[in-house]
């Protein structure tokens, strides 16, 4: 048992979160609050000490309703949080046609100052592990943050409903929540409400941290030691995903305190089976008083320090894949040959039935006679027609070798005509569904014959470009309208691509996919395109639809190195 702080968690008695939730349930305009991703966690702030016009301590909530438009641009469509002035809602952004998650408060809340300068903090990290901040803006009285939405991702908090976690899933999700941290504290940058509720798990297993700054800002939360708090924090997520239990007397998050009167105790003190390290590694982060348990090493204080005690551990493995074993082939007596024959007994050689003897009668005498006859006869024959196929051989030589000739002519007039390379006159980036622009300056290098070069697209949060769009890619001109065999695309990791076209008749370069025809499809570092009609275009498209993570900075993008087309 050891003593630790309590400064890095703020937990509040759940009577206290659950009315209000109600209220914040029976306040929203349209009356519905399912929190299906909630940004703020189900425990009230403990810190509303501002007093508001009906004297209860908090400010009025803005009258907003579902179909509001901010900006004329982001629609809210639920209410997930209302409480201590400020709502919490998702919507869709219009113009890019995505979900987004909105924070909303007066600009004249007290808190108002610090969540704008928090968000535009937050929103210069540009760290994938981070859920980031889309825009921060103050106008018409109202301060909103708009943040990403991820519907296919789950908060811890939902997982840990349904048990602990495994020995593996609980090592990545330390791992990647320290390195993330220690990157933010980097940048000057802390968490300080770093809960079940604000850790998501996404559907490929990455693990998302959302509300880095903003979620403390909007709570008015501050700290003299962040990096201690944000560690405690980590500690107190790791003991959590390995027992199931908050490593507080209180009950919170949907599970259940510890003990009262027995102070903390280690996750494999808690539960059987824990892994042994990680339990110590949960208590070196909880315990950064410097009290620790006799048989714990010194205590981590910071994310980095947390970082390099999970890099000394033994690295844990994925569990391996479990293959069910086919049930023994059992051999049936309905196998061919064996129906109606007694079974073998082990260890009993079986004889081998001897072959029939040769015919002997007078039938079989007579039978052999007359096959070799017919033997004799055709042997004659044959020799018969061979002789006067040599004879005449000679006399037709010449219209033999004529008749070569001309087949040799009609053959080699049927080859198929080798590839010619056709030349691309330009190239241009091509984006309709964003911005418009992909890496403009760089589109050349996919046809300047030079090794090492590449054009590449701005990064992305998954392979699907982070379901902001459907794909980017680059339009190659041809100069004319020409008829095309093939195209070899070089990429830079495994990509999924197509070719499009252009219809041959085309007035110009078309501005919208819509323009372009979907002719051949593949994926790999170099793909072939062939398309399976003739194709005649002078307008091709190539267009990225997944893309791989890049070894050298991990982010998801595509590169294209090479593209050449042929007739």
């Amino acid at each position: 048992m050891a003593e630790r702080s309590t400064a890095a968690v703020d937990v509040a008695d759940n009577s206290d979160d659950q009315s209000l939730t109600a209220q914040a349930d029976q306040s929203t305009a349209d009356g519905v609050a399912k929190n299906q991703e909630q940004e703020t966690d189900s425990d009230a702030a403990q810190e509303n000490t501002e007093t508001g016009i009906d004297g209860s301590g908090k400010m009025p909530p803005l009258e907003l309703h579902s179909g509001h438009k901010l900006a004329r641009r982001y629609r809210l469509e639920e209410c997930v949080t209302r409480l201590d002035g400020f709502s919490s809602w998702r919507a869709v952004d219009e113009k890019l046609r995505r979900a987004v998650g909105v924070h909303i408060l007066p600009a004249d809340h007290s808190r108002a100052r610090s969540v704008l300068a928090s968000a535009r903090s937050s929103a210069l990290l540009s760290d994938p592990r981070f859920v980031q901040v889309l825009d921060a803006v103050e106008e018409n009285d109202v301060v909103y943050v708009v943040h990403e939405w991820l519907p296919d991702a789950t908060e811890l908090t939902a997982l840990l409903a349904a048990g602990p976690l495994e020995v593996y899933d609980a090592y990545q999700m330390v791992s990647q929540i320290s390195s993330a941290m220690a990157a933010a504290h980097r940048e000057g940058l802390a968490h300080l409400r770093l809960n079940p509720n604000a850790v998501l798990r996404t559907s490929t297993g990455q693990w998302r941290i959302r509300g880095l700054a903003v979620n403390a800002a909007l709570r008015g939360v501050s700290s003299d030691t962040p990096q201690r708090t944000d560690t405690e924090s980590i500690g107190a997520l790791l003991y959590a995903a390995l027992t199931q239990r908050w490593p507080y007397e209180s009950d919170a998050y949907g599970m259940s305190g510890l003990p009262k009167d027995i102070g903390l105790i280690s996750p494999d003190q808690v539960r059987a089976g824990v892994h042994r390290g990680l339990s110590e590694l949960a208590m070196r982060a909880l315990v950064n008083d410097g009290a620790t348990a006799s048989r714990h090493e010194s205590p981590c204080t910071t994310p980095e320090e947390l970082v390099k005690a999970i890099g000394e551990m033994p690295r844990i493995r994925p569990p391996e894949p479990a293959f069910t074993t086919p049930p023994e082939y059992q051999r049936t007596t309905y196998q061919q040959g064996t129906y109606g024959r007694p079974a073998p007994h082990p260890g009993v050689t079986q004889p081998v039935p001897a072959p029939p003897p040769p015919l002997q009668s007078r039938t079989g005498k007579a039978l052999k006679w007359a096959v070799s006859a017919l033997l004799i006869a055709a042997l004659g024959l044959g020799s018969w027609q061979l002789a006067d196929a040599l004879m005449e051989q000679g006399g037709k030589a010449d219209d033999t070798n004529k008749t070569q000739t001309t087949d040799e002519n009609d053959k080699s007039s049927s080859a198929p005509k080798p590839a010619q390379p056709i030349a691309i006159t330009s190239a241009g980036d091509f984006d309709p569904m964003g911005d418009g622009s992909e890496k403009p300056s760089d589109v050349a290098k996919v046809y300047d014959d030079t090794p090492g070069t590449y054009w590449q697209t701005d990064f992305y949060l998954s392979s699907d470009f982070g379901r902001l769009k459907p794909g980017v890619g680059v339009i190659l001109d041809l100069g004319k309208v020409q008829e095309v065999g093939e195209v070899t695309v070089s990429f830079v990791g495994n990509t999924s691509v197509e070719l499009r076209a252009a219809p041959s008749n085309a007035g110009g370069r078309p501005t919208s996919l819509d323009g372009f025809t979907e002719v051949a499809q593949g994926s790999g570092e170099s793909v072939i395109l062939k398309p399976e009609e003739t194709l005649k275009s002078r307008y091709l498209l190539v267009w990225l639809t997944e893309l791989p993570v890049q070894a050298d900075d991990g982010k998801w993008r595509g590169r294209v190195v090479d593209v050449k087309v042929s007739s």
